[in-house]
């Protein structure tokens, strides 16, 4: 029967509303355009012990979308003449940054940014507080062996994001959550933080609690967030960032996945990446970058949903592209990020022609059940499928 529905709902737009649908613990969705923001769907429970409704902007671990927030605060600081896009990055890093098989070729931003470094997740992404992030990268298996950095094939790579935010650190010597605050979440006046640092308490105790499809706990119920300790720690360190060294090992904000915000306010930050550069609090230079960062992959190198990707940015259902990203169905092509990790699916998708968007999540989504499994899961389809439907219907 899932089956049967699942056939159907992807094939017709407006068919998904009238079909049965997984029961999610919890699941929002916000359309908006460049200046105004309508909450469609809030359903389920931020919390099940407690019986906690979930509310329109109650902050959630929005997984890798966190990369394009990270993407945002690189490129403004690149504005600020802090950071220059095609130089070597080692200069900010206080070691040399090179592929163990290609020592003479310099690594850049762009390489990074767009998953084309040769860096892999083998030798896994999260560097704890007191471990060093030089020591992780000189590991073979960090690395994609077979062609230099720029000429590797694109490898979606959550190591990338530990590095860049620490590039930015050294760059600018401010810490990464700090330097976020600062370039992307201050201006647009939302509140938002990596892995609950400078998040107040009373947003903490908001938290959208993910689990996994079987009901269990996955993340950020009482016990993962403050007051308690919220960032990885080696285990001969005290949970304490008081002696933190910006630009050493920024992987304790977990830059790759660990951004909390509410769907309100992604769909904020999503408003202002359709406005004109004029209007907008970033930079002209760094929307320009973002967007013209966009390349296609060579069939060779597609993993059946990246076909299309650029500076953590990535453009779905593009006409004639045959790629596994068929999200909406309605022939529009969208650009913006997808979040998973923890039975969560999130998304931030832009329809910058006709100046509209969509910031969603749900949760207690099925884990993938094969590596190259690629596109859209069941659950978000049905949910933004029924959320533009519902937009469209009411006209609100």
């Amino acid at each position: 029967m899932r089956t049967i529905v699942t056939i159907a709902c992807l094939v017709m737009l407006t068919g998904c509303a009238n079909q049965p649908a997984p029961s999610p613990a919890a699941s929002v969705a916000v359309v908006f355009d460049r200046y105004d923001s309508t909450t469609v769907i809030v359903e389920g429970l931020a919390d099940r012990e407690t019986g906690r409704p979930v509310e329109a902007n109650d902050p959630v671990r929005i997984a890798s979308i966190s990369k394009l927030v990270m993407a945002i605060a690189a490129l403004e600081l690149v504005e600020e003449g802090k950071l220059e896009v095609d130089a070597d990055v080692s200069q900010h890093l206080g070691f040399t940054l090179r592929h163990p098989d290609h020592p003479d070729v310099p690594i850049t931003l762009p390489m990074l940014l767009s998953h084309r470094s040769g860096l892999r997740d083998t030798a896994g992404y999260v560097i704890p507080l007191g471990e060093s992030l030089e020591d992780h990268l000189k590991q073979p298996e960090a690395w994609y062996r077979g062609s230099p950095p720029g000429e590797a094939p694109f490898e979606y790579a959550n190591i990338g994001s530990p590095v860049v935010a620490t590039i930015l650190e050294g760059a600018s010597g401010e810490r990464f959550d700090r330097l976020v605050q600062r370039l992307v979440f201050e201006p647009l006046a939302i509140d938002a933080c990596f892995n609950w640092i400078g998040c107040p308490q009373g947003m903490a105790d908001r938290a959208v609690t993910l689990y996994r499809s079987n009901g269990e706990i996955a993340r950020d119920d009482p016990a993962d967030r403050p007051p308690n300790c919220t960032i990885p720690v080696a285990d001969d360190r005290t949970c304490s960032l008081d002696a933190y060294e910006p630009g050493t090992n920024a992987s304790v904000f977990s830059p790759q996945g660990g951004l909390r915000i509410g769907m309100r306010d992604l769909a904020r930050l999503g408003a202002e990446l359709l406005k004109p550069a004029k209007e907008s609090v970033f930079s002209e230079r760094a929307l320009d970058e973002l967007f013209l960062s966009l390349t296609a992959n060579s069939e060779a190198q597609r993993q059946h949903f990246f076909c299309i990707y650029g500076f953590h940015v990535q453009l779905i259902e593009l006409s004639g592209e045959e790629c596994d990203d068929a999200l909406v169905g309605d022939g529009r092509s969208r650009l913006g990020h997808a979040g998973e990790a923890y039975g969560l699916r999130s998304g931030l998708w832009l329809d910058y022609e006709a100046g509209t968007g969509i910031a969603y999540f749900v949760t207690q989504v099925p884990d993938r059940t094969a590596p190259d499994e690629g596109g859209f899961a069941f659950e978000e389809v049905i949910l933004v499928r029924r959320a533009l439907r519902i937009k469209t219907e009411t006209g609100n």
